[in-house]
Order: structure tokens, then C-alpha cells, then sequence
């Protein structure tokens, strides 16, 4: 009953308050055709936006992010004339219907006007979006712009809602960091995806180290892009597959506009985020500037966060265009560090650790170059260069021990990396009327990261300096090339039937040049000897994958692919000196494949739907052990090549609009539903560790995640609310139940409802959500190290409400 009253009580305060916000971005889609053939592979271009997409396998387009006003739209496509068009999109999105002959450029007599509150939060990539192509891959978007939800803490389990089987680790209150992973990957620091923004990498080094510590802030975001482990072939091996952070472009068709958004909640939390944009003849600009602070729930806790960020793009011709854009992040934390399972059970909001902090700066630069050939054949150049700096300052020594005092524990990490990719779209055809695509593109990067650890001020502040002359447990370079080449080419068989090949060439060299240090003696007068360390791996192969997909009908889409996928070892965790783990110096790469199939479509426009199953292949699959010193004097997980396992899973998403459906599009008001439902079997079947039997779940794998939720709104008002369960789950590969450290166990199964609301009036926005609704104790990681090690107790129920000024 109790929880009855907390889900009813809120919904009917917020929406009698009529807090909230509704996003007022227009769109303009459509269908292209050629008689009664659809045009697949048309390159459909907005001005004075700069915006440019390519038609689907059905002929459909949409351009998102736009404000009122007049626009200019051209459509191109192999054999046809140019097809121009002007519009004028007045407070509403339009849906067109165009049909081009060959030999003649038609005027459109019709539009159809759609309302904004259909919109639907969720969505599938198109099967050649600007220079990349997704045809026959398992793909996702999640529309920022359309959802309710908690943009200024990043709260992951509602912005990550509509995306299937993701698994999450909850670091932080305030979203400073993301941790998610899809069908059974570590979520850790999204270290199992190739993560990226606006297409170049933002992790810490792709190679030796591919963690983020920089998320980019939802309230910048337009929309996410994944791409699950196909993605393989066009954007790197990682078996995760890749996200892509497609951050805000400024307004297409006004030359300034201001949006300010000030956030209050729980646990002393305060965010302040304000943009501008516009566009001035050739130019569009964007940039944002964000402060965020907050004390957390439990004692010894606090962050102050910056971020900042500015997006130029000049069209200097209609075929030319250069985009230049950086991002600026720091923030400081103080860690309250884990817990034991008693402690968690006695009173989670408790904290053992005073003198624990972790201090990160990031500076990420990029070039784009888009160039138009032809009608037919764009050419997209990328380059960045991201300069960064991560320092974790503490007590690392067993969690179920109070604090010893003295000296404590920093790990000091620099990142320079350097990284270009030049892509090529041709599209052609080949002994008939169907357009093929072709995609070719080669990558260059260079990496590089110093590490270092040792002992530092034995005060309780932030004061990360070293004690002695040199870091007392090591200092090691980690240098990282990889060049690549891939390929691409969607063979269009039919109005129906396409088949997509493709192959990518990788030679990475990972090298690791340093020291570490040993005890001359177990004795108190010992004196550090210095033990250097020199390693090489070059290695180079090529792997394969190739998708299909098929429409017997429109509206329904039946996909398959199968990938090879590959990771490298990262030499920068070998020599971690942590009482809690340990790494096995004989680490090798991993490899495997993936299998994707399923079918999506969507029915009479207010349903969409996405139901597919995989199986992911994992050779000498990375993990860890929980294991003892000969004596069994210390116990410790040990991080080494475990075995082979193999995942498999069921994943589906139902969203839908019911009122759209019952009144056949005519009420005014959206009653959406969603439900996201995924099913995960992982298994080893073939051990190479004694402690690791054949059968033992794979480790960070919930057997099932769901996650439904409802919203009912207009374009004034909106209540969402979502319901999260995550099935229970190991932390190492023995499956070990408990341990008196904490850093090994299960994390049981947890439930989470979360509710927001949203008001809009003209250009003022006010917005509200309360999360961890029910109050649910819970956790999502036991970590071996920093933010830890322990338990991470989750936040518990925490109100905020966001006020936003657009002008």
C-alpha cells in the first residue's frame, strides 16, 4: 500500500503543479518516389540548415532539430533531375510525399501536418546515414528531445530506457561518469562499447585503455546513436559495438537563441546549463557552458563539476562544408568509498573512507571536412586530438579494515591521443535500376599514456602530489598505433532485398615502457628497487561480416549479420599495484563473433516495434577470479584469460502510442507505452582457470532486464513513468556468493520506478522528477579499486525540479 501512495501521490501533485518540459524542435519527413517505386539512397538536403540525410530501402527521410521558419529542400538521386522545393514549417513538423520522374522536377501539391506530441522517443538508423551505412545491423536511437526524464543528473536508467538488454552501473548521483553494457559486457565505463561524439573517439585511449571518464551532457545531446556488434567493421572490433553522442547543432533558420536551464534536488544537488546558437548566412554555431555540483547522500561526498563546449560548421560552398568543435570537462570528487555486505545491510548511507578523492580534466579537439564529389559521392574527413588527465588519490587497502593512516595510494594517468578517419560514400548502379552504396574508408590513430603510482600525502584533502623523489610503485609509457582500413557495399537485389558485405583490415602495436618497484627486503628497513620493463605487440589480421535485410512489406523489416569481432589486451592494467587484484602478466587479445536476426517495423505509424536474438562467441574471454596467496594468507580477484563463453539472448522493444491508435490519430493528447524486455543466457563452455567451471555464468550478466514505463501529455504537459528490474548477477567468473572484502559476491536483483513531469508555456519550461520513487535499497557494483572498493550503494529516493528559459 505503501508504495501504491508514493506512485499515485506524486503524479497527481506534479500534475495539478503542471511541471515539466516538452521539447519544441520541429521535423520534416517524408516518402520519395519514383512513380510506384520507391527511391532508396536519395540525398535529401535542407537549407539554409546545412542538414543532409539519405532516403532508406522504403524511400522515407526525416530531419530532426528544427525551429520554425523557411526552408529550401533538394533532393538528388543517380539518373534524376534535382528536385527543389520551398517550405515553410510554422509550429508544426511536416510529413511529405514526393514523387520525382526521372526527366522532370515536380512541384508537390500536398502536405500532410503532423503533430509534435506523436513524436516517438525511440527509433532505428537509416540504412546509409551521411558517409556510414547500417544495413542488415542491429541499430538503435534514443531521441533526447522526446523524452521526459532527468536530463541534468544524466540519470542512465531512464535516458538508456528504449535501449534493449543494457546493463548499468550507477557511479554517482550526479552522472558525472556512465557505465553500460550491452548483452553481457562489463558496463564499466562503457569500456566494452567504441564510444564517440559527433563521430571521433572521446574514450581515454582506445587501445590501451578504452574507459570514459568524460560523458557528454544530456542536455547538449540530440540523440544517441548504438550499433551493436556489427559495427565491428566500420568503427573498430570492440564486441560491445558502438555509441555515438550526436551533440545539438544551433537553430537553422535564426541567427541567435538562448536556452538556460537551472536545476535544485536532493542532496545539496545544484546544475546550471545555458546555451546559444543560431545560424549567420554560412555559419552555424553552438555552445554551452554547465556547472554542477552536489554532496551525495552519504558522508565524506561531494563534486563540483565544469563543462563546456563549441560546435562552428561554415558551409563555404554547396558541396563543401568544415566543422570545428571542442569540449572542455573537469571535475573533483571526494569518495566515500564501498562497503561490506554487513555494512550495506546495517545502513548503507554509511562511510569508512574520509580521504579518498579523484580528479579528472579532459580537452577534445576536432576537424571535419564533408565534401560532395557529385550528386553521388560524399567524402567525409574527421581528425581530433584529445588531451587528458585522470588522478585517483586514496586508500585502496581491504575495505573491511578501517583506514591505517599515513601515506595513501595515487594513480596519476595522462592521455595524448591523435586520431583522423577519411570515409568515402559512392553510390552506383549495377546492371539494373537499384542503387547500390559503397562504402570505403581508412583510420590512423596514435595513443599514448602515462601512468604512474605510488605513494602521496598522508593529509585527508586533495593535494596529489607524490612523496619522494620518484612514484614509489611505477611509471610506465604506453604507447598505441593502429591503422586500419574497411570496406563496406550494400548490393541492392531488389525494391525488397538487400545484402551487405564487408571487411576490415587492423594492425595495432601496443607497447608498454616503465618501471616497477620491489621490496628489497619483507623487513622495515627496506630500501625500493627499480624493475624496468620494456614490451612489445604488433599484430595485424582482417575479419569479415556481412547482413541482409529484408521487406516483404512496408512497414516490417527482417534483418541478419554475422561479425567477427576482436579486442586488444590493455597493457596499462598489467602492473596496477592493488592489494584487491591482480593482473595475470600473460594476458592475450580476445576473439570472437556475433550473430544478430530479428525483425522491426512499425504499424499504422503510432506503433514501432524491435524483436531480435543473438549469440556472441567470447575466445580467451578477459575476467576475474577469486583466488588466495599459496599460504592463503590474501585474497585477492585475479584479472587473466579465463576461457571461452558464449551469450545468448533474446531483446525486444514495444513502444506505442494507444491513443493515436484508438482515435486514428485525432486526439490531441499521446498516451505512449513502452516495454523493453531482454532475456540473456552466458555461459563458459571451456575454462582455462581451475576455479572457473564449465557452466559457470559469465560474469555482469543480468539473466533478465525489463523496463516498462507510460507517458500522457499534450504539447503543454507531460507524466512519464518507468518501471526498471535487473535479475541478480556475478561479480567474478567463479561465481562466488560472498566475501568478507566486499569486492566478490552477487549483486542482487533490484526493482526501481522512477516518475517526471514536465509544464510548458511559450518559452518557459518547469520540470520536476523523483527518482528511486519506491526507495529501493539496492546496489550495481562491487568494486576491486577506485571509486571503492565495496559496495556502491545506490542513491536513494531524490527530488529535483529544473526550471528552463528558450528565447
Amino acid at each position: 500500500m505503501k508504495n501504491k501512495l508514493l506512485l499515485f501521490i506524486p503524479t497527481i501533485l506534479f500534475t495539478l503543479a503542471g511541471t515539466g518540459a516538452l521539447s519544441q524542435q520541429l521535423q520534416i519527413s517524408g516518402t520519395i518516389k519514383n512513380g510506384d517505386q520507391t527511391v532508396a539512397g536519395a540525398t535529401v538536403t535542407l537549407l539554409p540548415a546545412n542538414l543532409q540525410t539519405a532516403t532508406d530501402t522504403g524511400g522515407h527521410f526525416s530531419l530532426s532539430a528544427l525551429s520554425s521558419g523557411k526552408y529550401e529542400l533538394t533532393v538528388t538521386y543517380l539518373g534524376a533531375e534535382a528536385y527543389r522545393r520551398k517550405i515553410n514549417l510554422d509550429n508544426k513538423s511536416i510529413s511529405l510525399k514526393i514523387d520525382v520522374d526521372k526527366h522532370d522536377v515536380r512541384e508537390l501539391s500536398e502536405v500532410n501536418i503532423q503533430d509534435e506530441a506523436y513524436r516517438q522517443a525511440s527509433g532505428n538508423l537509416r540504412q546509409v546515414e551521411g558517409t556510414a551505412i547500417y544495413a542488415g545491423k542491429k541499430t538503435e536511437v534514443i531521441n533526447i528531445a522526446n523524452l521526459n526524464v532527468n536530463l541534468a543528473t544524466n540519470n542512465t536508467r531512464q535516458i538508456y530506457s528504449r535501449a534493449a538488454g543494457i546493463n548499468i552501473i550507477e557511479y554517482d548521483g550526479g552522472g558525472l561518469q556512465l557505465g553500460i553494457g550491452g548483452r553481457g559486457l562489463n558496463p564499466s565505463r562503457v569500456s566494452n562499447f567504441n564510444t564517440r561524439q559527433n563521430g571521433y573517439d572521446i574514450s581515454a585511449d582506445a587501445l590501451g585503455y578504452p574507459e570514459s571518464y568524460y560523458t557528454p551532457t544530456t542536455e547538449a545531446v540530440d540523440r544517441i546513436e548504438i550499433i551493436r556488434g556489427a559495427a565491428s567493421l566500420q568503427y573498430g572490433t570492440q564486441f560491445g559495438g558502438l555509441i555515438n553522442f550526436k551533440m545539438k547543432q544551433g537553430p537553422a533558420n535564426k541567427p541567435f537563441e538562448i536556452t538556460s536551464r537551472q536545476t535544485a534536488g536532493s542532496f545539496g544537488f545544484f546544475n546550471t546549463f545555458n546555451s546559444i546558437g543560431g545560424t549567420v548566412k554560412k555559419l552555424n554555431y553552438y555552445a554551452y557552458y554547465q556547472y554542477k555540483r552536489g554532496d551525495g547522500w552519504r558522508p565524506n561526498n561531494h563534486f563540483d563539476q565544469k563543462g563546456a563546449y563549441i560546435h562552428l560548421d561554415y558551409a563555404f560552398t554547396d558541396r563543401l562544408k568544415v566543422t570545428g568543435e571542442y569540449t572542455y570537462m573537469t571535475y573533483l570528487a571526494k569518495l566515500p568509498g564501498g562497503l561490506t555486505d554487513a555494512e550495506f545491510a546495517a545502513d548503507p548511507g554509511q562511510s569508512n573512507r574520509a580521504r579518498n578523492w579523484f580528479k579528472v580534466n579532459w580537452n577534445l579537439a576536432s576537424l571535419t571536412v564533408d565534401y560532395k564529389l557529385g550528386d553521388n559521392t560524399k567524402l567525409n574527413w574527421r581528425s581530433y586530438h584529445l588531451s587528458a588527465d585522470r588522478i585517483a588519490l586514496g586508500i585502496l587497502d581491504y575495505i573491511n579494515r578501517p583506514d591505517p593512516g599515513g601515506p595513501r595510494d595515487m594513480l596519476n594517468d595522462h592521455y595524448s591521443n591523435y586520431g583522423s578517419e577519411l570515409r568515402l560514400l559512392h553510390q552506383y548502379k549495377l546492371g539494373g535500376t537499384q542503387i547500390n552504396s559503397l562504402l570505403t574508408g581508412v583510420r590512423v590513430y596514435k595513443g599514448k599514456t602515462l601512468r604512474s603510482q605510488g605513494a602521496a600525502d598522508a593529509g585527508s584533502g586533495p593535494d596529489f602530489n607524490y612523496t619522494g623523489d620518484y612514484p614509489s610503485s611505477s611509471r610506465y609509457t604506453f604507447p598505441g598505433t593502429n591503422m586500419a582500413v574497411f570496406t563496406e557495399n550494400i548490393f541492392q537485389i531488389n525494391d525488397k532485398w538487400s545484402v551487405t558485405p564487408g571487411a576490415r583490415f587492423e594492425f595495432i602495436s601496443t607497447k608498454a615502457n616503465g618501471y616497477y618497484t620491489t621490496r628489497s627486503s619483507p623487513y622495515p628497513d627496506y630500501y625500493l628497487i627499480q624493475n624496468p620493463e620494456n614490451k612489445v605487440n604488433n599484430r595485424s589480421f582482417v575479419f569479415f561480416g556481412i547482413g541482409t535485410s529484408y521487406k516483404p512489406v512496408n512497414g516490417v523489416e527482417v534483418y541478419a549479420n554475422i561479425s567477427q569481432n576482436y579486442r586488444s589486451v590493455n597493457f596499462n592494467d598489467i602492473r596496477v599495484l592493488n592489494v584487491n587484484a591482480r593482473v595475470d602478466s600473460n594476458l592475450t587479445d580476445e576473439r570472437g563473433y556475433t550473430i544478430d536476426g530479428g525483425v522491426r517495423g512499425n504499424i499504422n505509424s503510432f506503433m514501432r516495434y524491435d524483436v531480435s536474438v543473438f549469440y556472441l562467441k567470447y575466445n580467451r574471454r578477459i575476467g576475474s577470479v577469486f583466488t588466495t596467496n599459496d599460504d592463503y594468507t590474501v585474497a585477492y580477484r585475479f584479472r587473466k584469460n579465463i576461457g571461452d563463453s558464449r551469450n545468448i539472448g533474446l531483446e525486444s522493444l514495444i513502444e506505442a502510442d494507444l491513443l493515436k491508435a484508438f482515435t486514428q490519430g485525432s486526439s490531441k493528447y499521446k498516451l505512449s507505452v513502452y516495454t523493453n524486455f531482454a532475456l540473456i543466457d552466458a555461459k563458459y563452455v571451456n575454462s582455462l582457470d581451475k576455479s572457473v567451471l564449465k557452466g559457470n555464468m559469465v560474469e555482469f550478466v543480468p539473466p533478465v532486464l525489463f523496463r516498462t514505463g507510460l507517458s500522457f501529455g499534450n504539447k503543454c504537459f507531460d507524466v512519464s513513468y518507468q518501471f526498471s528490474y535487473v535479475g541478480k548477477q556475478y561479480s567474478d567468473a567463479t561465481n562466488t556468493e560472498f566475501s568478507p572484502r566486499a569486492i566478490d559476491g552477487v549483486v542482487p536483483a533490484y526493482k526501481v520506478m522512477d516518475l517526471s513531469a514536465s509544464y510548458n508555456w511559450k518559452w518557459f519550461t518547469l520540470s520536476g522528477s523523483v527518482n528511486n520513487l519506491a526507495n529501493a535499497r539496492y546496489f550495481t557494483r562491487r568494486a576491486d579499486g577506485y571509486p571503492g572498493p565495496g559496495i556502491l550503494p545506490s542513491d536513494p529516493r531524490g527530488y529535483y525540479v529544473t526550471m528552463q528559459i528558450r528565447y
